[in-house]
This record gives structure tokens, sequence and C-alpha cells, in this order.
């Protein structure tokens, strides 16, 4: 079987392995949620909630103590369950995550992972591809149930393979977006406004179907930005590691990225990093991490819903490429309300678009909200037996 190639025989192999457990050393970058990971990981984000940070705030929250952003279990596990098919491009498509209760300071975790399904495509970018689905269940130190993750990853051609598919759109280089000074002003001047409801309980009767989601914004992208994930959320570690490590898991999985100009092996994550590299997967520059752009998404909602909310759920689809340069706003509306186990349920469309006015992200979120009606303000968590 030639490396780097899309094949019914790799396809069929990759499909052996459909819902059996799977090694997930590799996508962990920390076990245990302490003060120092919750702080680097927000610090990457760019989310300077106090609820993460300041001890004596989030005392005096529902909470009774410091939490972490939840999608910080990117950091306990990637959510990118891709198996077999070597030489074969990952190409982040999306999370559906659901949360049962809150991540705490010091929380320790285990991950159960697998493969759940996988779908041939094809379309305009690349003429066959493959949609590789898992799920990662993530249980704390008291062995419940925190959260489950389904993670989407195409794997599609990379390099030659690629310019073998003659799609001229799949390889064109993007130029980076040049900005006007007073774009950049107001770019800034967007950021430095992002609202956070904090402390405030938001009450669900006074959330009404239509009303909008207060904004965050992102960008213009630069590699800092892209680096600072990496520190927080995975390091490497996806890619094999470094040094020794990484000649022993290239040579184990047979995963890198031959480096035109020096013909040596290389992460296959230095697309994210490069321009010509992220070119050479069809991104058409460097370019962001879904998981970190998925990330934002929960920013904008845990700003919005303050102290006394609960993110439940949150799926998102990443749609197009956000490259080096290019700026996010995340924007969100609401779609339906209900009441559960005393509880408000409000439902809300979310979207991402870039400068450009295109739709970088889209998808939907659900968060629990007290309830004025009942009396009593009280952090509402849905319960993991409901599965």
């Amino acid at each position: 079987m030639s490396w780097g190639t899309i094949t019914d025989e790799r396809i069929a192999e990759a499909e052996t392995l459909i819902g059996v457990p799977l090694r997930r050393d590799r996508m962990q970058w920390i076990e245990t949620a302490t003060r120092d990971a919750i702080r680097h990981f927000a610090w990457s984000v760019g989310d300077n909630n106090p609820l993460w940070f300041d001890r004596d705030y989030a005392r005096k929250s529902p909470h009774g103590d410091i939490v972490a952003p939840p999608c910080i279990l990117y950091a306990v596990d990637g959510t990118v369950v891709a198996p077999k098919l070597s030489g074969v491009q990952w190409i982040y498509a999306g999370t559906s995550w659901t949360w049962f209760e809150p991540v705490r300071i010091d929380d320790t975790f285990r991950v159960e992972a697998r493969l759940v399904r996988q779908d041939v495509k094809s379309g305009r970018r690349f003429s066959q591809w493959v949609l590789q689905i898992g799920e990662v269940r993530y249980y704390n130190q008291h062995d419940r149930l925190v959260a489950i993750a389904e993670g989407r990853c195409a794997r599609t051609p990379r390099g030659d393979k690629l310019l073998e598919t003659k799609n001229t759109e799949a390889v064109k280089a993007i130029e980076p977006h040049r900005y006007t000074a007073q774009e950049v002003a107001d770019i800034e001047n967007q950021i430095l406004a992002e609202p956070r409801t904090g402390d405030r309980p938001l009450w669900w009767e006074d959330v009404q179907v239509g009303d909008s989601v207060p904004q965050v914004v992102k960008g213009p992208l630069n590699l800092i930005d892209i680096m600072a994930w990496y520190a927080a959320q995975q390091g490497a570690q996806p890619y094999g590691g470094v040094h020794g490590d990484a000649i022993r898991y290239r040579r184990r999985h047979q995963d890198y990225h031959i480096n035109a100009k020096t013909g040596t092996k290389e992460s296959a994550g230095r697309g994210h990093l490069e321009t010509s590299t992220g070119r050479d997967v069809g991104m058409g520059g460097a370019y962001d991490i879904g998981p970190q752009r998925i990330s934002w998404a929960q920013h904008m909602l845990t700003n919005w819903i303050g102290d006394h909310g609960f993110l439940h759920t949150l799926n998102v689809d990443v749609l197009k490429p956000n490259v080096v340069g290019d700026t996010i706003w995340w924007r969100g509306k609401v779609t339906g309300k209900s009441i559960s186990d005393g509880a408000g349920i409000v439902t809300i469309e979310i979207e991402a678009t870039n400068q450009l006015g295109q739709t970088s992200a889209k998808g939907t979120a659900s968060v629990m909200l007290p309830s004025r009606e009942r009396g009593k303000v009280k952090l509402p968590v849905l319960s993991a037996a409901v599965i």
C-alpha cells in the first residue's frame, strides 16, 4: 500500500478499529486541571474571566472555587480519533461537546476513546477523503462522567498526493488580508469592549428567542496566537513529540511531512506555523487549530451566561481555513427556551465569520440558566444519568 494514499483497502483497514478502545497517551497534554493548567489554557484563548483566575472571586460564586473553561478538556484529550491511513493529512472538522458538570480546580481525568464511524466522501476540494468520527469520554477522580466529546477529523491528501487531484482550488495560496489602520483600531476596540455577565445572574425569564449573544472577536490571527494554543493545549504530543520521541513515533506510525527543501521528516502539524506547508496540505497558508477556534466560541458563551450559568452542549463544524492574518467574529442568536429539572434551558445558533464576511465555522449550543420564578439561584448541572 502506498504511503499517503487513500485506497479502499486502507479505508477497510481503519474500519476494523470501529468500537475498539484506543490508546490516548499521545493525545493527552494534562491529566489534572491544576491552577497553572487552567490559567495557561485561559491565556491561550484570550479569556480573562475571573472564575478561571481569581480564587477570592471564585469562592463567592456558585462554584465555591476556581473552575476551568469547559474546553480545557481539549488539553486532557485532543479529541482527534483518526487511526490508520498513515501519511494522510488530519484536518480537524469539528466537535460535538456535552458537559455534565463543571471542570473544577484539581480535577484529575481518565479518558476512554473509540472510533465510532467513518464516511468516505468526495467534494470540491478533494476527489476522495475520509471523515473519521470518534468519541472521547472524560471521567474525573470520582469516576463521574464529566463530558463526552464527539470529534470529527477529515483525512485528506497531502503534498504530491494533493497535487495529483489536479484541483487548483485545493492548492491555491491565500494572500494575507491587508488591513487599514482604522480597521485594526476598530477590531482592537471591539475586542476590548467584549462584555461579561459575571456575578449578575442571567435569568432564564429575561432571555428571549431572537436575542443576540454578545460577540467575541479573535484576530488578526498571528503565529504567537497559534504557539500559545499549542503551549497550553497539546504541545507537540499529537505529532509524536520531539527529538528521539518524534523519530520513534514516525517510524511506528509513518506519519510525517517531507520537507521539500531539506528532505527531512517533520511534523505533519507544521502547516499550522508555516505558510508553504499550510498550502501543501490544501489550506492556503499557515492556519489555526480547529479546537482553538471552537474554544473561542466557548469563550463567547461563558462570557454571556455568567457565573450562574452552565454550558451544557456545544456542537461546531469547522468549515474553512482560518489563516494567519484573518479575524474571526463569533456571534450567537437565541433559538429556543424550555424548563428542565428546575433550570431554564436556552438553545443558541452560533456562527463565526471572517473579515471578508465568509462563514468560517458554525454550530449550536445549549446552556442552563437560573430561573427567577424558582426563587433560588443555584448552579444548574445536568446529570450524566440522562444518557
